[in-house]
């Protein structure tokens, strides 16, 4: 069975009170329970977490070797400045997909660089809470695809 770690970053807990016209009205609990809705009817395991803390991430990020097959990230700003969890995601070796609720590119000009975009198998931005399930059955058809080609 395919396992997906999705982390969310700092402030995605204020989802659904903080700049609503950035981010919207859906609260983190209902973004996580329509993932947890897609991961039942794709027959996968999904664990979410959300943490404000980067040392905290980085943990999760280096625990998830050997118990997961891919992590869907929302970095938040951590994106903009964290080394360590580009640094993290390197050393796990898992697919990695980067999701952000706004379009990270029509933001702000320190909004628009990644340190993750660069190890992420690939990057999602710009669909509201959307662009955490277009990331979840990415991770989900990189992994299948992956395994295809082992046993092929």
């Amino acid at each position: 069975m395919i396992r997906i770690l999705v982390l969310h970053g700092p402030n995605l807990n204020m989802l659904g009170v903080r700049e609503q016209e950035m981010y919207g009205d859906q609260t983190l609990q209902s973004i996580n329970a329509q993932l947890m809705e897609l991961a039942q009817a794709e027959g996968v395991t999904l664990e979410a977490k959300h943490s404000n803390s980067e040392g905290e991430l980085v943990s999760w990020i280096q625990e998830a070797r050997g118990r997961f097959d891919a992590i869907v990230i929302n970095p938040a700003a951590y994106t903009h400045t964290s080394v360590a969890l580009r640094d993290a995601i390197l050393s796990v070796t898992l697919p990695t997909v980067e999701v952000h609720l706004s379009n990270i590119h029509q933001r702000e000009e320190f909004r628009q660089r990644s340190y993750l975009a660069g190890v992420a198998i690939g990057q999602i931005s710009g669909f509201g809470a959307l662009s955490y399930e277009l990331g979840v059955r990415a991770a989900i058809d990189h992994v299948r695809k992956a395994r295809g080609k082992q046993s092929g």
